[in-house]
């Protein structure tokens, strides 16, 4: 893969519950994660006592956190009043000639910062509530 804008690097909101994403902030920095937390079934007789898993058990999650500033002034309003409220969003996070993950989350952190002489940019942290879905690009 050759070297992407980081311009590119989307954040969607599906603001209405309709399935309709619109985009409410372009990210500078980010990080997504992916977890799978493994169920042990070990037991005496296992193999020369190594641990053994349970293949397609346990809780499986996605963390998002990105950085950057917003599209406009009803972006930052529609994702701060989705925070206050607690509410379960579907998000769309677009990764330029990778894919986009797309599910529902539950924002978990959220600041502001900015500089004196430069805009504010955003901190804003995701947690998966729901099944995610990866699409290829």
């Amino acid at each position: 893969m050759t070297a992407q804008k980081g311009k590119d690097l989307l954040l969607k909101l599906d603001s209405d519950g309709a399935g309709s994403f619109v985009t409410v902030a372009g990210l500078r920095s980010r990080a997504i994660a992916f977890n799978a937390r493994a169920v042990d079934v070990t037991h005496a007789d296992s193999a020369g006592r190594w641990r053994e898993l349970l293949e397609g058990a346990g809780v499986r999650s996605a963390a998002i956190t990105g950085r950057g500033i917003f599209r406009d002034a009803a972006s930052d309003a529609s994702v701060r009043e989705i925070f206050f409220a607690g509410s379960i969003r579907d998000w769309q996070v677009v990764i330029p000639d990778f894919g986009t993950v797309e599910g529902k989350f539950q924002i978990t952190a959220l600041e502001f910062s900015g500089d004196h002489d430069g805009e504010v940019s955003f901190d804003l942290a995701l947690e998966s509530a729901g099944e995610i879905g990866f699409a290829a690009m």
